[in-house]
This record gives structure tokens, sequence and C-alpha cells, in this order.
């Protein structure tokens, strides 16, 4: 009994050792374990934080560059400074500011058209008067290479007659088909009236019509 007695002692001991233990145990923390899943929380929000303010500055980057390029629009395009009267005290739209825009690229446009048009026909003036200086350099060379020909023949008044009556013709044919509202149509009417007015044969039959005419006066 008393052999029976003690290990029955020992064993409520060792029993009790081990209930203590394991609650010991099972109440201590798992530092390790805690620690890492906080470390790994913690870079998970300062990697969004990380993302959140890229994105932030990204956009704030995109916002400074559109309101630079609408500042620029609004610099340059002279009609976005010329505001109405009823909108002068406040800041103009985008929208006001693309349709200004887009009038003022117009515009240039038909003003690129409207020079180039005026290029041409100012390329067609000196073409003709090279034509007429060539013309002009070939009497003056005739002249000059028979200086006698024809000399005291004619008056200076007969020929001015001629001249006179030459013109007066062709200037009447000029005042009734040629328009000097602006230099571009006079200039459009006046390759168009030369290649009316000034043919061959239209040039001929002036000729010989004051011809006639002063041989009248002469004679």
């Amino acid at each position: 009994p008393a052999l029976f007695m003690e290990n029955a002692r020992k064993g409520s001991i060792v029993s009790r050792a081990n209930s203590i233990g394991s609650t010991s145990a099972s109440s201590v923390p798992n530092t390790d374990d805690e620690d890492s899943d906080y470390h790994q929380e913690s870079y998970k929000e300062s990697y969004k934080d990380q993302r959140r303010r890229a994105h932030t500055q990204a956009e704030q980057k995109r916002r400074d560059a559109i309101k630079k390029g609408y500042n620029d629009l609004q610099a340059i395009v002279p009609t976005c400074e010329q505001q109405d009267f009823s909108i002068s005290s406040q800041k103009l739209s985008k929208a006001i500011v693309l349709q200004k825009t887009i009038d003022y690229i117009q515009f240039l446009h038909k003003e690129k058209k409207k020079q180039e048009e005026e290029v041409a026909t100012l390329r067609k003036d000196v073409m003709a008067l090279k034509i007429m200086k060539v013309n002009y350099e070939q009497i003056v060379k005739a002249h000059q290479d028979n200086p006698n020909e024809g000399k005291n023949q004619v008056s200076d008044e007969v020929k001015f007659n001629v001249f006179q009556g030459i013109m007066d013709s062709l200037f009447q044919s000029f005042n009734a088909s040629i328009s000097v509202t602006s230099f571009q149509e006079l200039s459009a009417c006046v390759f168009s009236w030369i290649e009316e007015q000034c043919k061959p044969q239209t040039l001929r039959d002036v000729v010989i019509g004051v011809l006639h005419k002063v041989k009248s006066q002469l004679f």
C-alpha cells in the first residue's frame, strides 16, 4: 500500500507539471511569427502608398501639362485676348479656347491660300514684264543698227497721233473690261483683257483704223 500511494503521488505531480507546462507554453506569444506578419503587412501598406503617390504625381503632371497647353494657346491665338465685354471679367473656358484656336487656324489657311494666289498673279506679271522687256530691247537694237531708216519721213506729231489713237482705242476696251475694286481683281482682269483684246488680229484692226483716221486728217 505504501508503494502504491507513493507511485500515485508521483504520477499526480508529473501530470500537474505537464499541465502547467502546456498551459505556460500556450500562454507565451509566438514572437517570430507575429513579427513576420507585421513586417509583411507594413511592406504591403508602404507599397500601396508608393503606388498611390506615384499615380497622384503622374496625374498632377498631366493636369499641369494640359493647363500649360491652354495657357500657351491663349497667348498665341490673338482672338483669345479679345474677349467680349460680357465675359471680359471671366476666365475663358477650355471649350472657348479650343473653338477660337480652330477659327484662327482656319483664318490662317484662308490667308495662306490668298497669298499663294497673289504670288501666282505676281509671277504672271513678272513674266509679262520680261516678255515686254525683250520685245523693247529688240526694237531698240533694230533702231540702233539702222539709225537712218525712215528718218524724216513721218513727223513726230503724226507718230504721236497714231500712238494716241491706238492707246485711246485700247483704253476704251480696257476701261470697259477691267475692274479696279481690288488689286487682285485688277491683276486677274488685266491678263484676261490682254488675252482677249490684244490678239494680233484685234491689234491689226485697231492700227489699221487709226492709220485710216490719221491719213484722212493729213490729206
